[in-house]
Parts: structure tokens; C-alpha cells; sequence
């Protein structure tokens, strides 16, 4: 079942300075793309961020996917 990004991922120029972060959080993509690039699996960053869940991940990675070349 796909991702629809949008429904996770958000971006307010009032909060992380307007960095896109997991929607309800102030957890920014760039620092789950950067855990994923670093090799920690999903179930790593899942423990070490208890308020995220297997959807965020994946909405972080569809996003990278449409930022994309």
C-alpha cells in the first residue's frame, strides 16, 4: 500500500525554521533520511524515536524519492 507523503511530512515556517519534519513532531526528514543513510534499520530509529512510526519512515523516504533528480 503506498505512502501519501503529504499526510505526514509538513513544513511551518514557525517551527525547525520551516525545515519539512514529521507531522505532530519536531522531528525533522533530514534527520530520519539521515539515520537511514547512516545503515540503522527502521526498527533502530523506531526505539530511539518512540513517537514515530513504520508510516513516517516510509513518508520520509517518499518524499526524498519526489524531491528526487
Amino acid at each position: 500500500m503506498p505512502i501519501n507523503w503529504r499526510e505526514y511530512v509538513v513544513a511551518d515556517s514557525n517551527v525547525l525554521r520551516g525545515k519539512p519534519r514529521i507531522k505532530g513532531t519536531r522531528i525533522p526528514v533530514s534527520l530520519i533520511l539521515g539515520y537511514l543513510a547512516a545503515g540503522n534499520m527502521h526498527e533502530q530509529i523506531l526505539q530511539e524515536f518512540p513517537d514515530l512510526q513504520q508510516e513516517h519512515i516510509a513518508a520520509c523516504l517518499d518524499y526524498a524519492r519526489d524531491l528526487g533528480p
